[in-house]
């Protein structure tokens, strides 16, 4: 794992471009503190921070092909290295290191973009072809690995994070209002999104091709959820699936440092440390947070599984006020505003596993998606039967998908329920009849905000041009739509890359596997109970796993909300009335925003309903993101911790 960042032609004086290059990593540092380097020459500067995972000693990049034509700039694992080194060597290529960098550059040099399906693996990599004077930006198919391009007085830069750009002379951020309420409706930035003006997301299963003027884009892993084959037997899918998922963590166990688990007491952690442990010749590490708030604790699972495996296990206690404290820097990694603070204990979980020598992780992340695990896709599946249902069994339903909630202790609230569920039960807007309760409540947040527009045009208008979207189910177009917004632009980048990256943590995830995403497609409703979530994946695991977790409900991983403020930075109300910040963010209804902080600081925690939640910590990120980015505090002007390796292409010298 590894941070990027560079410019392509750029009008800068190139006398300058060194210590660009050099400012721009020493903002992403903390992604790979091990190692710096950067190319150069009269058209392109790009460079690399290194975390040393594969092949420690001879990984350095940049890295140039024999001929010098093709040069790498790569962030990532490729989990496949060793059998594509395999297939590359035997059409001819030579290579002189063992790491997965230099097979990404042979491959892209042989097979230029038609390499990419070949991979298997979590990257993001910028390759540039000094011949055509072409620069490649590629990111991996389910968007694991962040990537950014702006374009800024002639120039066009990249990076692994934003805030690489606040080192480029004369680059700025503003908020983009369209992008900012479409956020706020749908939680995340949808894929080509960052919240910013002049700013885009390479999306996930695309590339970028740009030559002089001249831009390309390719997708190259359109999102395919089309059920295969189904197997014959149960007993058969079980054996499949435990197959794929054995050989999806052995490939990620790939690594010449020792590698840990996140195990957080559920059900998709609790297989993959299983595997793990299976697989490691000593006790396995595990890492898990433990809160002091029991409503939102699960540390009972944890012990429970860790003394079942005998694994070597870490717990971090995690309080309100550490959630409070840490929330303003784990928004400044995070980048874009965030509905919830769950990323903030991710953000000191990772700092914990690194302080203990830990580089390299495995999650669950990916297997609710995969296998329809929500209760959205059992939701979607209730309200897609709901008209040919009577009322009783519409009451039944719904009280085997809520059985958590205290709603459907009396009949008000019964009939309340029965209401919302019948509201929803016809599409409002094309598309997005499976999210449109989620989207109801993030339609609160946008009233924070001074001239909100449509906020789900933008959403309706990515699955409006999705070829192939009209005609899934209405679940899989539920399993669609998480796979491209929260999956993407939430759980495996907020809350999950970037905050283990913060602290120069990789985080891998064996439930997105492309063969065991394909292989959940074949599965999912054909066996057990449609309303059972991850069927298959209990009954594979039952006889290995403590009855405890497998026979647990779903338990949503959370953290404390808007109440850690009220009770542990009483300041923060200050901070987000102040005049002058909320006169310098138009983008925000400062009336509307002091009536709702003056609410939500006032009023009893219990009167603090999940939509102020949800917009109380979307406002608190966008001001604190106005102070890192707008603002421009969060240019780090600490120099790089280690020397920076530079290839100078201009002289062919390397300095």
């Amino acid at each position: 794992m590894c941070g990027i960042a560079g410019f392509y032609r750029s009008p800068r004086p190139p006398r300058e471009y060194a210590d660009l290059m050099h400012d721009m990593l020493a903002q992403i540092e903390h992604r790979g503190p091990d190692e710096a380097g950067c190319l150069l020459d009269d058209r392109i500067a790009m460079g690399t921070v290194r975390l040393s995972i594969i092949d420690l000693a001879g990984g350095q990049q940049p890295v140039l092909s024999a001929d010098r034509r093709f040069r790498l700039c790569y962030n990532g694992e490729l989990y496949n290295y060793r059998e594509l080194r395999a297939e590359l060597r035997a059409r001819g290529a030579a290579f002189r290191t063992g790491s997965d960098t230099e097979v990404v550059l042979n491959a892209w040099a042989e097979w230029g973009p038609d390499c990419l399906p070949k991979f298997n693996g979590a990257f993001a990599f910028a390759v540039h072809d000094a011949v055509t004077d072409e620069l490649h930006l590629a990111r991996d198919r389910y968007g694991k690995r962040p990537l950014f391009v702006a374009r800024h007085d002639g120039a066009l830069l990249f990076a692994s994070e934003m805030k690489a750009f606040l080192a480029y002379p004369g680059f700025r951020f503003e908020f983009d209002p369209d992008q900012l309420a479409s956020l706020y409706a749908t939680w995340t930035p949808l894929p080509a999104h960052s919240g910013y003006r002049g700013i885009e997301q390479v999306p996930m299963g695309e590339y970028l091709s740009v030559r002089g003027d001249q831009e390309r884009r390719g997708r190259w892993a359109p999102l395919d959820l089309t059920p295969g084959p189904a197997p014959e037997s149960e007993q058969e899918a079980v054996e499949l699936v435990r197959g794929d998922l054995e050989r999806a963590v052995d490939v990620r166990l790939r690594s010449d440092v020792e590698v840990g688990v996140y195990a957080s007491g559920g059900l998709d952690s609790s297989i993959i440390a299983h595997l793990a442990a299976r697989r490691t010749d000593r006790p396995l590490r595990t890492f898990s947070i433990e809160f002091e708030d029991a409503e939102f604790d699960e540390s009972a699972e944890q012990d429970e599984l860790t003394a079942h495996l005998g694994t070597h296990h870490s717990k971090l206690r995690v309080t309100d006020a550490d959630v409070a404290e840490a929330f303003p820097d784990a928004v400044r990694h995070a980048e874009v505003p965030a509905f919830r603070t769950a990323f903030v204990p991710m953000h000191l979980l990772s700092r914990q596993v690194r302080r203990e020598g830990i580089k390299v992780v495995l999650s669950g992340e990916g297997a609710d998606e995969a296998f329809l695990g929500y209760g959205i896709f059992k939701d979607t599946r209730l309200l897609s039967e709901w008209d040919a249902l009577d009322d009783e069994t519409r009451r039944e339903r719904m009280g085997r998908l809520h059985p958590y909630l205290a709603h459907f202790s009396g009949a008000d609230e019964q009939r309340r329920m029965l209401g919302l569920y019948q509201q929803f039960s016809t599409e409002q807007r094309p598309g997005l009849f499976s999210h449109q309760m989620r989207f109801q409540n993030g339609r609160f947040a946008a009233r924070l905000l001074a001239e909100p527009g449509d906020p789900l045009a933008a959403v309706e208008r990515l699955v409006a041009e999705e070829p192939g979207y009209a005609e899934l189910d209405p679940v899989r177009k539920a399993q669609w739509l998480e796979f491209r917004t929260l999956l993407a632009g939430y759980l495996l980048s907020t809350q999950g890359e970037r905050m283990a990256l913060a602290h120069g943590v990789e985080n891998r995830c064996p439930f997105l596997d492309p063969a065991v995403v394909r292989r959940a497609n074949s599965v999912n409703g054909r066996f057990g109970d449609p309303y059972d979530e991850k069927h298959l994946l209990k009954l594979a695991y039952a006889d290995v796993l403590p009855e405890r977790i497998v026979k647990k409900g779903k338990f949503p991983y959370r953290a404390p909300d808007s109440a850690v403020f009220v009770r542990s930075r009483p300041d923060y109300r200050d901070l987000l009335l102040d005049p002058d910040v909320l006169g310098e963010i138009p983008a925000l209804d400062a009336r509307f925003v002091r009536k709702f902080v003056n609410r939500v600081y006032d009023a009893p925690p219990e009167r603090i309903g999940t939509k102020e939640n949800q917009a109380f910590v979307l406002l608190a990120s966008t001001v604190w993101l106005h102070h890192w980015f707008v603002r421009g505090h969060g240019l780090n002007r600490d120099p790089l911790k280690v020397p920076l390796r530079v290839v100078d292409e201009r002289t062919c010298a390397a300095a």
